[in-house]
C-alpha cells in the first residue's frame, strides 16, 4: 500500500496533468482522496491537511475548465477551510499559505468578490514568502498582481507582482505553469498600454502553450489574448 505522502505526490501531478493537458480529474481525485483517508487513519495531520488542500485545488481547476456559474464554491471553500484549521493547529505555515491562497481563489474567481479575496491573498503572501515553494509564491503574486492591474488601476505595482510571479515560475521549471504565467504577464502589459511588450509576451505565450501540450481551451485563451493585442496595435 502506498503511503499518504506518495499518494499526495502522485495525485498532485495527476491533478496538474488533468488541469493543463487531459481534463481527466478522476485518477487525481482517487489518489488524493486515498491520501486523505490514509493520513487520517495514521494520525498524520500535515498530510491530511495537504490532501484537503489539493482536493480543493482539484475542484477549482475542474471549475475553471467549465461553467463558473455552476461551480460548487461552497464545497471548495469547505475543503480549504478544513485544511487551514489543521495547518494552524499544527503550525504548518507553508500549508497554511496554500490554503489561504485557495480561499482567495474561491472568492475572487468563483464569486467575483475581490474585497473578500484580498485579505486571504495578503496573508498567504506573508506566509509564502518565508515558508512556501516557488510555485505557491508565484501564484499568490500573480493574483495580487491581477488585483492591482485590473481592479485597483495601479498597473506598475501589479506588474511588479506579475514579473516576480514569472521569475518564480521559471525558477520552478514547470513548462505548463511557465506558459500560463507568460499569458498573465502579457495580458497585464496590454492593460497597461505597453503594446510592444504585450505582443512579444502573448506570442511567446501561444508558442509555450502549444509546446507544452496544453488543452485546446488554454491555448485558445492565449490565442484570444494575442488577437486582442494585435487589434489594439493595428
Amino acid at each position: 500500500m502506498e503511503t499518504a505522502g506518495a499518494l499526495l505526490a502522485a495525485g498532485n501531478e495527476a491533478m496538474l496533468e488533468a488541469a493543463f493537458r487531459t481534463g481527466d480529474f478522476l485518477p487525481a481525485w482517487q489518489m488524493l482522496e486515498g491520501a486523505r483517508r490514509q493520513a487520517c487513519d495514521a494520525g498524520q495531520p500535515v498530510e491530511e491537511a495537504a490532501a484537503l488542500t489539493r482536493l480543493g485545488m482539484l475542484a477549482h481547476f475542474a471549475a475553471i475548465g467549465g461553467d463558473l456559474a455552476r461551480a460548487d464554491w461552497s464545497t471548495e471553500e469547505q475543503l480549504f477551510t478544513a485544511a487551514l484549521r489543521i495547518q494552524r493547529e499544527v503550525g504548518d505555515a507553508a500549508g497554511a499559505a496554500e490554503s489561504l491562497f485557495g480561499l482567495g481563489l474561491v472568492h475572487q474567481v468563483l464569486r467575483g468578490d475581490w474585497t473578500t479575496a484580498m485579505p486571504y491573498y495578503t496573508e498567504a503572501l506573508a506566509l509564502a514568502e518565508s515558508y512556501a515553494d516557488e510555485m505557491v509564491r508565484s501564484e499568490v503574486h500573480r493574483h495580487i498582481g491581477f488585483f492591482h492591474v485590473f481592479v485597483a488601476g495601479d498597473t506598475e505595482r501589479g506588474l511588479r507582482h506579475l514579473r516576480m510571479s514569472q521569475v518564480l515560475r521559471e525558477r520552478f521549471g514547470d513548462p505548463r505553469r511557465v506558459a500560463t504565467g507568460t499569458l498573465a504577464l502579457g495580458e497585464a502589459e496590454l492593460a497597461a498600454g505597453n503594446l510592444p511588450e504585450a505582443l512579444r509576451l502573448l506570442r511567446e505565450a501561444v508558442h509555450q502553450a502549444r509546446q507544452a501540450g496544453l488543452t485546446g481551451q488554454r491555448i485558445g485563451w492565449a490565442e484570444h489574448a494575442l488577437a486582442d493585442a494585435e487589434r489594439a496595435a493595428a
